[in-house]
């Protein structure tokens, strides 16, 4: 089944002149400084107000983990679209639409279509695990707690998950791929940086290496989407889909289990062997395999769609947002 890159090249070329290695670097240090700097705000303010309405938290690990601190955890993600806005402005003269795709928007049905695809094969993903670990638990909260706080996680999720998107298969994939056409560079560079920032120093190495090489899976399904579409929005949709499932549904991490409704066998705890380790690797592996081969076959009803020439009336040399 061969891939067509006609979207991706238009995508490519679509980067202005100022689109330069040095400009991409000192563009991508803005991002990461206005990322930690909304994160250290954000955070500390956060655990400044917990503190001060005595909430029980000692420490901003514990306040991490109360259903207030994954609210400001998934916050500081914002930082990362300030900072891409920074960037495409005042060095790259473009707008942050640009990184969307050749059309400068989002591809709203190819979100859904990725979102729909994801959650398809996180259902298979969460009955293979519990042929594994069959260990899942109730939580404590409550439906009606459940459903008051999901508007709000559901949009600051997205915050989070098109965040990552954005920057690395949006403004370090495209940038790169301007200067180099191989995709060793462009493609491999972003999901590298990528996966390794997903390292838990708390697990042990086996599950270290089987969650790594998951993400790395997730991370080449959504640059291919992006190869593909030449444009974010499926990306964007399972991206937010696989979280949505883990932040809501059945939560294997526990420092992001307070709003799931289940939480199944912690992805870092000791107990592991490195052969349930290998299987869950390879779960991730199968699972995304499965999702790409939904959204890219031809046959496929969730088949994603490519954009192929940019709007006229949008210069590259654009400034405004």
């Amino acid at each position: 089944m061969a891939l067509d890159g006609t979207s991706f090249e238009a995508y490519r070329r679509s980067a202005g002149e100022k689109t330069t290695l040095p400009r991409l670097i000192f563009g991508t240090i803005i991002i990461v400084l206005a990322w930690l700097l909304v994160t250290l705000a954000v955070v500390f303010s956060g655990f400044y107000i917990s503190r001060s309405y005595d909430l029980g938290v000692n420490s901003v690990g514990s306040f991490l983990e109360t259903r207030f601190g994954v609210f400001i955890s998934l916050l500081t993600f914002s930082g990362i679209w300030i900072g891409a806005w920074i960037a495409m402005r005042f060095v790259h003269k473009e707008r942050l639409s640009a990184l969307f795709g050749v059309a400068r928007r989002i591809a709203w049905s190819d979100f859904a279509k990725g979102l729909v695809a994801v959650l398809i094969t996180s259902i298979i993903s969460e009955i293979a695990i519990y042929m594994i670990a069959p260990d899942i638990q109730r939580t404590a909260i409550g439906w009606g707690t459940w459903l008051v706080f999901l508007p709000p996680i559901l949009f600051l999720a997205f915050i989070q998950t098109s965040s990552e998107e954005l920057l690395f298969r949006g403004y370090l994939l495209r940038g790169l791929a301007h200067r180099f056409r191989s995709p060793l560079i462009w493609g491999f560079l972003p999901a590298l940086v990528f996966t390794c920032l997903h390292w838990n120093i708390g697990a042990p190495l086996a599950m270290n290496a089987c969650v790594l090489a998951s993400i790395g899976s997730f991370a080449a399904l959504v640059t291919v989407l992006v190869y593909v579409t030449g444009n974010l929005g499926a990306g964007m949709g399972a991206h937010f889909a696989n979280n949505v499932a883990g932040f809501l549904l059945i939560s294997h991490e526990s420092a992001l289990s307070s709003f799931a409704l289940y939480r199944g066998k912690p992805l870092e705890t000791l107990v592991w062997t490195p052969e349930s380790a290998f299987l869950i690797a390879l779960i991730g592996l199968v699972c995304c395999a499965l999702t790409l081969l939904l959204l890219v076959h031809p046959r496929s009803p969730l088949r994603v769609g490519g954009e192929h020439a940019a709007p006229e009336a949008e210069p590259n040399g654009a400034a405004a947002i």
